[in-house]
C-alpha cells in the first residue's frame, strides 16, 4: 500500500472515532472510555510510524518541507501529552470531554495541513514505487510500534 494512502486511512479511522465520541451521550462514560482508549492506541502508533519512517523519507525527498516536518513533530508533541493525560483520566471527570475536544481540534488541524499542503508535494517528489516501499515499511512497523504515547520520540521534544 502507498504510504500516503495508509496514513490517510489512519486519519479516516481516527476521524470516525472522533465522530463516534461526539455522538455518544453526555453520560456514556464506558463508551467514551472505550473510544478514547482506541484513539490513544491509533494515534500513538500513527505518530510513531510517521516520525520514524515517513517524515525522514519525505524530508529527504522534499527538503523544502523541513519546516512542515518540524511543525508536525511539535504538533505531535502536544497531542501525545494530551493522549497520555487522557489515558489516566476518569471519563466522569469534568475535564475528560473538554480534553478530548481539544485533542480532536488539534488532530483535525494537523490532518488538514498534512493532506492539503504537504502530502501532494511528497507524492510528486517520491512517486508511486517509492511510496509503496515506504507504505510497506509503515505497515510492517505498526505491530511493534509503542502503545504508550510517551514512548514516541516527539513526546520528549
Amino acid at each position: 500500500m502507498d504510504a500516503i494512502v495508509l496514513l490517510k486511512d489512519d486519519h479516516k479511522t481516527v476521524e470516525k472515532l472522533f465522530k463516534e465520541f461526539e455522538q455518544a451521550g453526555d453520560r456514556a462514560y464506558k463508551t467514551k472510555r472505550r473510544i478514547a482508549d482506541t484513539v490513544i492506541q491509533e494515534l500513538t502508533v500513527h505518530t510513531w510510524i510517521e516520525e520514524k519512517i515517513f517524515y525522514p523519507a519525505a524530508r529527504a525527498a522534499v527538503p523544502e518541507t523541513t519546516d512542515h516536518v518540524l511543525e508536525s513533530v511539535e504538533e505531535h508533541h502536544v497531542v501525545l501529552w494530551m493522549l497520555s493525560e487522557l489515558a489516566g483520566l476518569d471519563p466522569e471527570d469534568e475535564r475528560f470531554d473538554a480534553k478530548m475536544t481539544v485533542l480532536m481540534e488539534n488532530v483535525r488541524h494537523h490532518v488538514e495541513e498534512e493532506e492539503q499542503e504537504w502530502f501532494p508535494q511528497v507524492r510528486a517528489a517520491l512517486g508511486r514505487t517509492r511510496l509503496t516501499e515506504i507504505g510497506e515499511q509503515l505497515e510492517a512497523a505498526k505491530p511493534t510500534a509503542p502503545r504508550d504515547p510517551l514512548k514516541v520520540p516527539s513526546a520528549d521534544a
